[in-house]
């Protein structure tokens, strides 16, 4: 990252700047600056809304600035804190020579809502020194060259301070340009001495300073960008016999399986909906339409007499039980993560309480909800254009039972289906949230069109489900992957989940083990943030039947008691896998960022390679994406993207077997399913060795 500078004043814009531009109307004010500064990037929604970063994120600000003629220009970005002054000022280079496009990476600090603005001005010295370079060896106009040199150093000299002698020796320049005595070249050197150019780096003569309007930007925790999430269904730990019926398990029970889940080095434990669950138009196992006494129904068809979204099934236990499961897990250093489905059973309390709410057909009868050929007798979708307040009342109730929970520990949510709600809607809520709790988090479950998924982050959204599941080849990859760590992070950060209840891909069906070993390798190195559904470690992959994304048996309509302990001892659980992710990740920091993605070239399209760079971290991941068979690839590396020249080989620890090797600009792999699905290698930053660049 470049150095930072001092920050600008209004003084120094005054000193530096002889004619500056006076505040008024748009009549005389023109409409940008001397300098053009055009196209300033990150930009959220025209500027209306904020950027997004988290604490401690480096992220690229960008803008075009150029001007008439010849004369140089130079840019710096001003990052203003929550408390609204400006800080450090970062200097912008031109990003490719002749673009006009410049650029600087800036790093928030704090949490809060910050803003950034781009100044250029016109640079004199460096036009100057760009001069006479030309003229004096040349001998063209010498004297004059370094007459004008003299003024512009002595201009220069006070803005800059005193201390450290950094002004004597800008003055001393002066002094020498004017002194006959010695030679041109001589006297330009002392121009060009190190500590010169290095005083006038950190306090440029700027003139003709230019401002971009400032843009928003919203800092938030980190946890907002990186994390690993676990989803499991309470009622499916502990299940028992009880006087010969199934009874499900409870937050007690439950809270058993958490030491396991922490011991997998996740950070979130997600839980499906856990309040009470209507009886009317219940379904049975499989999504079938008869349900028995026994049948638990789904848990997002929420409501019954015993109550509604603030309330917990009362076979889970009490709220009391609820306490103590997030207490057992804040001890494991885990967060829990709760679902919220703006949904009702039939029998939900607000199905009487506010019946404005929910869309009547003609016969009287309320519409349930349907996403044909699905249909969902059990649930009742809200009707935000129904009410008659303008969705007031919707969103005061919807803030109360966020803080409800919020008072009971959780400040993660995951919103199931937001995308069918108006997006207006959660731009309320949200917002009503965060500007008192900023550090409560909502993650979108939007598996829907790009502008909707993209929205609502922009709204709000600190997290969002992807179209990962669904991308599975080189080309799937590269081309989503360029997508959401590219301009579209400034809005939306992505969640890789790698299966959910809903969501079993023909990739997991039919490519066994191997692939979702690669598939949690994938996952849990491409963005900060991944995901599992329980099961996923055992490589469960049944469908309901063949073209079907749904689990056999799935668990939203029943119990899945699963015998955790004897698929460890068995070796049929990828557990350790999953760990050994969550360690890689955790200890190196390129993991937990998403703008810093480079792909490299491989020569064989079932062979994906690509890197994770923040300061001297540097993860490389090459995947074989094709479970059945073992593949081989020469890797063709883009060596300054990592941090080298091109000629070098450099050490290179697989972190799943603890091999090294030593990789240079091509290495050959050879990956077969089920032994080696991947290498994670971490370059080490100890001397260039040399070897062989071959795995």
């Amino acid at each position: 990252m470049p150095a930072t500078r001092r920050p600008s004043t209004e003084l120094e814009r005054a000193h530096h700047h002889p004619h500056p531009r006076k505040p008024s109307g748009d009549a005389v004010n023109p409409l940008m600056g001397r300098i053009p500064v055009l196209d300033v990037r990150p930009l959220v929604d025209c500027g209306r809304r904020p950027a997004k970063a988290v604490v401690g994120e480096t992220f690229e600000v960008s803008a075009t600035v150029f001007r008439e003629g010849h004369d140089v220009v130079a840019a710096n970005v001003v990052l203003r804190g929550p408390s609204g002054r400006p800080g450090p000022w970062t200097p912008m280079r031109e990003l490719a020579p002749g673009t006009d496009r410049w650029g600087a990476e800036v790093t928030p600090d704090a949490e809060g809502s910050w803003s950034y603005t781009v100044e250029a001005w016109s640079d004199p010295l460096a036009t100057w020194r760009h001069t006479a370079k030309i003229k004096i060896p040349a001998g063209i106009d010498s004297e004059l060259v370094l007459a004008e040199g003299a003024e512009l150093h002595e201009r220069a000299a006070k803005g800059v301070p005193k201390k450290g002698g950094g002004r004597e020796a800008v003055l001393a320049v002066a002094d020498t340009l004017r002194d006959e005595s010695r030679p041109a070249a001589v006297r330009l050197a002392a121009a060009l001495a190190p500590r010169v150019l290095d005083a006038l780096e950190r306090h440029p003569l700027r003139e003709l300073l230019s401002a971009s309007p400032a843009l928003p930007l919203r800092v938030e925790r980190e946890r907002a960008l990186y994390g690993s999430w676990y989803e499991f269904f309470p009622r499916s730990e502990g299940v028992r016999k009880v006087r010969g019926r199934t009874r499900p398990g409870t937050f007690r029970t439950a809270a058993e399986r958490l030491l396991a889940i922490a011991a997998m080095g996740f950070d979130v434990v997600y839980l499906p909906p856990i309040h009470p669950i209507g009886v009317t138009h219940r379904k049975g196992p499989n999504n079938s339409l008869s349900a028995s006494p026994e049948d638990v129904g789904v848990p997002w068809a929420i409501g019954s007499p015993e109550g509604g979204h603030d309330a917990v099934h009362p076979d889970l236990g009490t709220i009391e039980d609820f306490d103590a499961f997030v207490a057992r897990a804040r001890e494991l250093r885990l967060e829990i993560a709760l679902d919220f489905a703006l949904q009702c059973s039939p029998d939900h309390p607000w199905v009487e309480k506010h019946p404005e709410w929910f869309t009547r057909r003609p016969d009287g009868s309320i519409a349930y909800a349907e996403n044909p050929p699905k249909k969902y007798q059990d649930i009742y979708p809200i009707d935000f254009d129904a009410a008659g307040d303008g969705m007031d009342g919707i969103v005061a109730e919807t803030v109360r039972v966020l803080r409800h929970w919020m008072d009971h520990g959780v400040r993660i949510f995951r919103v199931d289906n937001p995308h069918t709600k108006p997006v207006v809607f959660w731009e309320r809520v949200i917002g009503e949230i965060n500007r008192a709790d900023p550090d409560v988090i909502f993650l979108a479950e939007a598996f829907t069109r790009p502008a909707m998924m993209h929205t609502l982050g922009a709204v709000g959204f600190q997290q969002s489900y992807t179209y990962f599941t669904w991308r599975n080849t080189k080309e799937e990859l590269t081309e989503y992957l360029t997508e959401l760590s590219g301009e579209a992070a400034a809005h939306m950060r992505p969640n890789f989940f790698v299966n959910t209840p809903d969501i079993l891909h023909a990739y997991l069906q039919t490519g066994g083990r191997p692939a979702f070993e690669v598939r949690a390798v994938l996952a849990a190195t491409l963005s900060p943030t991944w995901g599992m559904y329980a099961g996923y470690e055992l490589c469960e992959g049944t469908p309901l039947r063949d073209g079907s994304e749904e689990y056999l048996d799935s668990e939203k309509y029943q119990l899945r008691p699963r015998d955790w302990e004897s698929a460890e001892r068995s070796g049929a659980s990828i557990a350790p896998l999953i760990t050994a992710l969550n360690r890689i990740r955790r200890r190196n920091p390129a993991l937990h960022r998403l703008r810093n993605l480079t792909f490299h070239t491989t020569d064989n399209d079932a062979v994906i390679a690509y890197s994770k760079r923040s300061g001297s971290n540097t993860v490389l991941v090459v995947a074989n994406l094709d479970p059945h068979h073992t593949q081989e690839a020469t890797v063709s590396l883009d060596m300054p993207e990592l941090g080298l020249d091109w000629h070098e080989t450099v050490p290179v620890r697989d972190e799943l077997t603890g091999e090294t090797y030593h990789w240079g600009r091509h290495a050959y792999v050879r990956l077969e399913p089920g032994v080696t699905p991947a290498h994670v290698l971490v370059l080490r930053p100890s001397p260039q060795t040399g070897g062989s660049p071959t795995s």
